[in-house]
């Protein structure tokens, strides 16, 4: 298992890290993550598994029972994208525990009742697009297509035309009731994103409320030399003072809230800005708290905005509701590693997007800097490899049994 295990991450490792930073940039469908698409395959064919592609640019790669059943499927993985300067073990890790864990069992001689399905679904982080979990809310229909259509990157490109240039047809995209209908459950293993859990393995109790804001603020462009304070319609201003206020709200409500992007038109070092477009993220223990937070911040931002003349829009671009995991498939789960620790996230996760479809739960594997969505996120590898233990004791219970 050792052996399997520190191979595959020893190929994926170098794919898309900044040397100079040790992060890692692999956005969807960019040359990166296809590498990372190509590896899966690879790995998939290696091991004789069945690959399916969605519409929506998911993977599954599928471990068929003798007499080919494909029903009543448990589904495992996690996906293979990152944030900017993300870290190596967010994603991939799942996927890399799933093809270890399916080598453990058939070293052991199992076999399949069940279908068992590894899935890498695409563009979790929603770096690229501006929407996290963007393939599996499409496939449960948490997202209307049109809208996913209409998503633009950073450089003005469509989601349905990128989609068109990696081979899919973006009219297709949307919710599939038969692939749902063929998964029994999901189990998803990802690294811990913070430092609650103590032990080797635990597993997800919820994953509390969070979204993402748009606030767009509007002034006027001019010269930063010859333009008067009284004359000057400056967006940054309101900017820098919505992102104190995201603090401040975050304290009064018993949240988080963070403004990690910000986009500056013209962005010249000797020009006012025309325009500053800052993306917010709030989470909380409560949607009332979460959206409590925002509607704070909002008014913040406005009351700040109108001395200086600028106007304010916000524009929700995502948003989930506190998921509860299937208690009774988190109890069973529990019940088969011996009583691991049970914890809550507040971290979204794909296994989240899809419990409003089908019984979901998670393994969270420990992570000994509590970082996370930056190149000190770290998992010691016993601790990977007791998840690799963990994981193919829950597949062999759930599918083998």
């Amino acid at each position: 298992m050792s052996t399997s295990f520190e191979e595959m991450w020893a190929a994926l490792l170098p794919v898309g890290r900044d040397e100079p930073t040790g992060g890692y940039h692999r956005f969807a469908w960019t040359p990166p993550e296809l590498e990372c698409r190509a590896w899966f395959l690879d790995e998939a064919r290696r091991r004789d598994l069945d690959v399916e592609h969605d519409a929506n640019g998911n993977m599954i790669a599928w471990w068929l029972p003798g007499d080919g059943t494909r029903g009543d499927a448990v589904l495992t993985g996690s996906h293979l994208d990152s944030v900017p300067g993300g870290g190596a073990f967010d994603g991939p890790l799942g996927i890399v525990s799933a093809f270890a864990a399916v080598d453990l069992l058939r070293e052991r001689g199992a076999e399949t009742t069940r279908p068992i399905g590894i899935a890498a679904f695409a563009e979790e982080e929603g770096a690229r697009f501006g929407v996290a979990c963007l393939g599996s809310r499409l496939l449960s229909g948490a997202i209307d297509p049109a809208r996913a259509r209409g998503l633009t990157d950073a450089d003005g490109r469509t989601f349905a035309e990128v989609l068109h240039n990696a081979g899919f047809d973006p009219e297709a995209i949307g919710p599939d009731d038969d692939l749902l209908g063929r998964i029994g459950c999901l189990v998803e293993l990802h690294v811990e994103q913070g430092r609650a859990l103590e032990e080797p393995v635990g597993v997800a109790s919820a994953i509390v409320p969070h979204g993402r804001w748009r606030f767009d603020f509007a002034g006027e462009g001019n010269h930063a030399g010859t333009t008067g304070l009284p004359d000057r319609r400056d967006p940054m201003l309101p900017f820098a003072a919505m992102v104190i206020a995201a603090r401040e709200a975050a304290e009064r409500n018993g949240t988080v809230a963070t403004v990690g992007k910000v986009r500056v038109v013209p962005g010249g070092v000797n020009a006012i800005a025309s325009s500053v477009t800052g993306w917010l993220d709030a989470r909380g223990p409560e949607d009332d708290a979460v959206r409590r937070t925002v509607a704070e911040v909002d008014e913040a931002a406005r009351v700040a905005a109108r001395p200086h003349r600028v106007s304010v829009d916000l524009a929700e671009e995502s948003y989930s509701e506190i998921v509860d995991f299937d208690h009774a498939l988190r109890d069973r789960i529990g019940a088969t590693l011996g009583g691991v620790p049970v914890l809550p996230t507040g971290a979204g996760h794909d296994a989240g997007v899809l419990s409003a479809r089908l019984p979901a739960a998670m393994l969270f594997v420990r992570n000994p800097t509590g970082v996370s969505h930056a190149p000190a996120e770290y998992a010691e590898l016993p601790d990977c490899l007791a998840g690799v233990e963990a994981l193919a004791a829950v597949l062999d219970d759930l599918a083998c049994g």
